[in-house]
């Protein structure tokens, strides 16, 4: 199994390649294609416990798998997942190849449309590319809520 250092490197460098070669579409189908291989480790979790499957997910395995300094809360009608510091940009950002700019955008590239196949919606804020935080808001499609993908401390917002 090849180290979690070693991991974060060669997915730092697959994302520039994938984008400077091709763009954000090659990205995009990357990510998704990350997402569609996911489904095999979580997608029955999320669709028959919701909310709860996704504390379970992220509070006995993210947690503990990518050493994540994070607090998960679950609510009455929403997770929140707040990335106190993030291992994955951490050490893309501690890389003597440099973090690739749209690194943090992997996170809610494979995990959004995962959850959209669970019947669920994300507020991902990214915050800022260079600061390895985050916060993730997930709720139930009956909240009328639409997925999206925020850059709080900056000026650029997809949706």
């Amino acid at each position: 199994m090849i180290p979690s250092d070693q991991f974060v490197r060669f997915y730092n460098e697959v994302f520039k390649f994938l984008y400077h070669e091709q763009g954000d579409e090659a990205l995009n189908d990357y990510w998704l294609e990350i997402s569609r291989h996911q489904e095999l480790h979580c997608l029955e979790l999320f669709k028959t416990k919701d909310l709860q499957g996704i504390y379970d997910y992220y509070f006995h395995h993210i947690r503990i798998e990518e050493n994540c300094d994070m607090t998960i809360e679950l609510k009455k009608d929403c997770l929140v997942i707040t990335m106190n510091k993030c291992p994955s940009l951490s050490k893309a950002l501690d890389n003597d190849a440099g973090a690739f700019e749209k690194y943090c955008d992997h996170c809610p590239g494979w995990f959004i449309p995962l959850l959209e196949k669970a019947g669920l919606v994300a507020e991902y804020d990214i915050i800022d590319r260079k600061i390895p935080q985050c916060t993730s808001r997930i709720y139930p499609k009956s909240s009328g809520k639409k997925s999206a993908v925020l850059v709080s401390n900056s000026i650029n917002v997809k949706k």
